[in-house]
């Protein structure tokens, strides 16, 4: 068995040392293993921290080595505690069908993006159609936002250029394992971002970056001949003998060779415009909850004890679970050095996210902590599960006074049922910390979520000292954590149910969990065009 690249993996050193020991380590279990590699050249696949001893926290490797490798066997890999490298890199054969119209795209989040480019890049002409609007358009309806409370509906944090990742912590971390991972995140250094996202165990962008990358893409797309329309929202569509035959936007209308559907995780007008055209939407699990904030400081000193800013090791990260007889609580979308912000996407809704820029250099660190909801909890269709994530936002937006601001409380409040503490520690973030109300959780969750939330919390304390510190600022409501419906799609074709030339792809149609799996689905979807149908040259 001879091959070109390996990765060694489970290398633990101490966070003071080198690359280059780290491909030493390599090189000598591969020797003391039998397996030949004269000549290669050696890579940092991935590093992680292992911080479970805080005195002695390492930094662990895995090693790609590239070349003239032989001698190898499977007992040798299993010596040197190494596999084979299993990524993609997509290069798909051209189909032979032909494209009567170019192909258009909805979303121009990541797996709208990611598709898009892929065809561009192939010579297919897609058109990129995004309801809101561009980077720069979106920076000053957020900013719009935060000072005055004047939210524009289709261009905020939700929706426009890049969408609802861009404004956040640009988080890359990937539950899924797909070899094409490393494609996405080569492509995002390609576009500007930091080398080290590549090898990262929790790599992440920043939304500075982010929005910077965003533009870059968009303008590679038009510079390969597709075209990318903002303010441009789907309103109606027609299906003739199973087919998309016309799209109607807000701009016009037009003819579709083939329909990609990566609308995002909001867009609820077009999903209830999808089930009003018999095209088969399916409700599914999903999480609401809160944001909580900590000191950054405090979670440093928690989780890295006398090592805790070092630069090495950065800010740290957590990610914590809770399982209940019924249900999980989970943190979601951490966000060290970064701040909680105002996310709604609907006239008199309260939606909290979380961002952070590059250098997470914020006073506060926070997270999403969120409770499972399933389908017998709200009715089990994709309207009811729409209305679910709606009256919770609706209830935020009266707790906090219907203006915007946000419901707050303590931890020490939310444990002990009052509602007396204002916070002055740990000040929250939200809209610079003015736009804040105390209000009850329960005055806009369920009781089973707060209760669930309430000795979660309790338990992630017993993992990270202080996680349940008095002084805990709770900011809800977080409701937009995945979509709550799926498109359902062929799993070989990747078409929807009945619907010949349309595509679901992304988060949005339910079939992803964050940018990098959003941008695979994307990518994968191009790969399916693209192995079935000639390019579409324009001309």
């Amino acid at each position: 068995m001879d091959c070109r690249n390996l990765i060694v993996n489970n290398i633990k050193l101490p966070i003071c040392a080198s690359f280059e020991e780290a491909f030493s380590v390599a090189k000598a279990r591969l020797k003391k293993s039998g397996i030949k590699c004269a000549g290669c050249k050696f890579s940092v696949y991935r590093r992680s921290v292992d911080a479970r001893k805080k005195d002695d926290i390492k930094f662990v490797y895995s090693i790609i080595v590239s070349g003239e490798i032989s001698n190898v066997t499977e007992e040798r890999l299993k010596a040197a505690d190494a596999v084979p490298d299993k990524r993609v890199f997509p290069d798909p054969a051209l189909g032979s069908k032909t494209l009567d119209k170019r192909p258009i795209i909805v979303g121009s989040g990541p797996a709208g993006l990611f598709c898009t480019l892929l065809l561009a890049e192939k010579g297919y002409s897609p058109i990129l159609l995004e309801r809101g609007g561009s980077i720069s358009e979106r920076k000053a309806a957020v900013e719009r936002f935060n000072k005055f409370g004047v939210l524009d509906t289709e261009t905020n944090i939700q929706f426009g250029a890049g969408g609802a990742g861009t404004f956040s912590d640009g988080k890359l971390i990937t539950r899924i394992n797909d070899g094409m991972s490393s494609y996405v995140l080569e492509k995002f250094v390609e576009f500007g971002a930091d080398p080290e996202i590549k090898y990262l165990a929790k790599p992440h962008i920043g939304t500075d970056v982010l929005c910077l990358i965003v533009d870059r893409m968009i303008e590679r797309i038009r510079s390969l001949g597709g075209e990318v329309r903002f303010n441009t929202a789907l309103k109606d569509i027609t299906v003739t003998n199973g087919r998309i035959s016309r799209i109607f936007t807000s701009e016009g209308e037009e003819k579709p060779g083939l329909l990609v559907l990566a609308i995002g995780h909001s867009a609820r007008d077009t999903y209830e415009m999808l089930l009003s055209k018999n095209i088969i939407v399916e409700a599914k699990d999903f999480s609401v909850g809160m944001r909580i904030e900590h000191l950054t400081e405090d979670i440093d000193r928690a989780m890295y004890g006398k090592n805790a800013g070092n630069d090495r090791l950065g800010h740290a990260e957590y990610a914590l679970s809770h399982n209940t007889k019924e249900r999980g609580v989970y943190t979601f979308c951490m966000c060290p050095g970064g701040e909680v912000v105002a996310a709604a996407s609907e006239h008199g809704g309260l939606v909290v996210n979380g961002m952070s820029e590059h250098s997470r250099s914020g006073k506060n660190s926070n997270s999403a902590v969120v409770c499972s909801i399933f389908r017998s909890d709200y009715g089990s269709t994709p309207m009811s599960a729409i209305n679910f994530q709606r009256k919770i936002e609706r209830a935020a937006f009266s707790a906090g006074g219907e203006d915007y601001s946000a419901p707050i409380i303590t931890f020490s409040d939310f444990a002990g049922g009052t509602l007396k503490k204002l916070p002055s520690r740990i000040i929250p973030s939200y809209r610079g910390g003015e736009k804040v109300k105390l209000a009850a959780p329960e005055s806009y969750l369920p009781d089973f979520v707060c209760d669930s939330i309430r000795n979660a919390i309790f338990a992630f304390d017993k993992k990270i000292s202080g996680f349940a510190s008095g002084d805990a600022v709770l900011t809800g409501a977080e409701t937009r954590t995945s979509a709550p419906v799926r498109i359902t799609r062929d799993p070989e074709s990747r078409r929807a149910l009945g619907i010949s030339n349309l595509y679901p792809c992304g988060e949005g149609a339910g079939y992803a969990g964050g940018i990098t799996s959003a941008a695979i689905d994307g990518l994968r979807t191009a790969i399916s065009i693209i192995e079935e149908f000639k390019p579409f040259l324009l001309g």
